[in-house]
């Protein structure tokens, strides 16, 4: 974990990724703390630019259109709270992180419906940090799912949340929309239940690898002709989950 005692560690503020995936915007105004989140997308690839204030948050996003940014609350000049929904404002589609020592609920859920894409908590694991920014880079590049999705003798539509099975409508749940939204937006794809549980369930529930196979269950007795041995729908053993149109 990431704290204050820890951020006092050398780090070559210079130093450029090899192989640049894209820039992150880090608004932070602790210089400790931006020589740690530096290096830590530096780690994977990312060159970062950092802001140490509001106004020049705010700048910087105007001029490098970064991949994401990861966004502290208290700031000076500009708040990160008005900064997040100005950010969303000029650019919906960039990813926002917020990375604060605030740990209210209320506040997250403010942050949440201002436009924030997901919430870290200081002190922070590194590793979590990252894979939260990714998954949110990863969400936005996903291409636009069909609004009614046929395979089989299914017919589902997403948009209005209705299916049928060889004619006759079939009641599915909200959460196994969203399930099975993510299956067709991954065809042919192994999941593993962590992923899963990360894409679709979110990081701010704590469901277990159970919950997934106990709703991949239900989807396979709804929709699969013979759920016993499933055609669509199929469990790649020791890796996870796989569907087949």
């Amino acid at each position: 974990m990431v704290n204050d005692t820890e951020v006092a560690v050398e780090i070559a503020i210079d130093a450029v990724p090899a192989t640049n995936l894209g820039t992150i915007l880090i608004v932070e105004d602790d210089p400790r703390m931006q020589k740690v989140l530096r290096r830590i997308f530096a780690e994977e690839h990312y060159a970062a630019v950092i802001a140490s204030d509001g106004q020049a948050g705010l700048d910087l996003f105007r001029s490098e259109r970064p991949l994401a940014v990861v966004l502290d609350l208290i700031l000076p000049h500009i708040s990160g709270r008005e900064l997040c929904q100005t950010f969303k404002h000029l650019s919906s589609e960039t990813p926002i992180v917020v990375l604060s020592a605030i740990t209210e609920v209320a506040d997250k859920v403010l942050l949440l419906e201002l436009g924030a894409d997901d919430y870290v908590t200081k002190p922070f694991s590194p590793r979590e940090l990252t894979a939260r920014v990714q998954a949110a880079i990863r969400r936005q590049r996903k291409p636009t799912a069909q609004t009614i999705y046929r395979f089989a003798d299914c017919e589902i539509d997403f948009r209005k949340m209705t299916a049928r099975r060889s004619g006759n409508p079939v009641i599915l749940t909200a959460h196994e929309f969203k399930l099975l939204k993510y299956f067709t937006e991954n065809v042919e794809r192994v999941l593993t239940r962590e992923v899963l549980l990360n894409e679709v369930w979110g990081y701010h529930c704590f469901p277990t690898t159970r919950t997934v196979d106990n709703q991949i269950l239900k989807l396979r007795q709804k929709l699969e002709s013979d759920p016993a041995n499933p055609r669509h729908l199929l469990t790649i053993y020791a890796a996870g989950y796989k569907f087949v149109p």
